[in-house]
């Protein structure tokens, strides 16, 4: 669990939770006893958002276990289309949903996403993986991504809205440079320049984009749905697949670290000096350190006041080489 605070205890903080074939098996049993709007939105989530990962087999056989206790049938997408409430399903869609996310995708968005979610399920027909969008020949610091959570970015761009349009696979209606344009966001990458990168596909054209995020005037979600063309990875929790990038480097350069490498094996704690430099400011004082490893914990440490800091947890500003 994730507390950038300075009150956190050294051994971090855990909690107690289902995994995810089980929430995911409960969510496909509640949707067919009781066809509830937050139902349909879960299911689709999470369908979406992890399926590299997901237990097929244990999804199923967890769904049949829960059916049978329940004394319910096995869903099916023909079951779910003949009950009662599915008319009720639609009319209330924006009622018990709209209040609780910025934008509200569209309910056809959803539900004809569902038939998809029973063959995988039922038939093991998998879904066809989309490759990373090309980085169009910029040089990519491909040790940086952005982080799981909503964080402040410090910057005039909305950039979490965009990420949770890139979420819910809705277009963003970006003004960039006095102009505006509809786009279907990706990936959010950084330079080694240090610079942040939208990357994003035209909606209407089916152009590559990149936009620099400080150039970013504002952005707004559409109710406009998009399939995805690339691998939607501003949405993801884990590491991205940043395309790998060719990094020149001279005669001398590359000799050099199997040179520190020796000499490391042969004084104990010795560090060598190449690489990138994490930034990480404390959040309690705002000062500034270095780390060789991205690590956001600090030492004990003074403010810029010269007394004692209780900030133990840094948030990540900038990478430097």
């Amino acid at each position: 669990m994730h507390h950038p605070y300075s009150d956190r205890p050294e051994a971090g903080i855990r909690i107690q939770c289902y995994c995810f074939e089980e929430v995911f098996a409960e969510k496909i049993r509640a949707l067919s006893e009781r066809l509830r709007p937050r139902d349909l939105y879960d299911v689709i989530h999470l369908y979406r958002h992890d399926i590299t990962r997901q237990d097929r087999e244990l999804i199923l056989s967890t769904l049949k276990e829960k059916c049978e206790f329940k004394g319910i049938p096995v869903p099916t997408l023909q079951l779910l289309e003949n009950k009662q409430e599915r008319a009720e399903l639609v009319s209330e869609w924006e009622n018990m949903l709209g209040h609780q996310v910025p934008i509200l995708p569209p309910f056809e968005q959803y539900w004809q996403e569902l038939p998809e979610v029973f063959e995988w399920l039922y038939h093991a027909v998998g879904k066809i993986a989309p490759a990373a969008i090309p980085v169009m020949g910029q040089k990519i610091d491909v040790s940086w991504h952005p982080p799981a959570m909503a964080q402040a970015w410090h910057t005039t761009a909305p950039i979490e809205i965009i990420r949770y349009a890139a979420s819910t696979r809705l277009c963003v209606n970006l003004t960039y440079e006095a102009s505006d344009r509809l786009i279907e966001p990706y990936s959010l990458r950084r330079t080694r320049e240090g610079n942040l990168l939208l990357y994003a596909v035209k909606h209407d054209t089916g152009e590559l984009r990149s936009y620099r995020v400080d150039r970013i005037q504002n952005a707004t979600v559409t109710h406009i749905p998009f399939h995805p063309r690339y691998v939607v990875e501003l949405a993801a929790s884990g590491p991205l697949s940043i395309p790998r990038t060719t990094i020149r480097t001279g005669r001398i350069s590359r000799k050099r670290p199997q040179r520190i490498k020796s000499i490391a094996r042969r004084s104990k704690g010795y560090k060598p000096d190449y690489g990138p430099k994490y930034i990480f400011e404390c959040s309690y004082c705002g000062k500034r350190f270095s780390h060789k490893s991205y690590d956001a914990k600090l030492n004990n440490h003074k403010d810029k006041h010269g007394y004692p800091c209780p900030g133990r947890i840094g948030f990540y500003v900038d990478t430097k080489y």
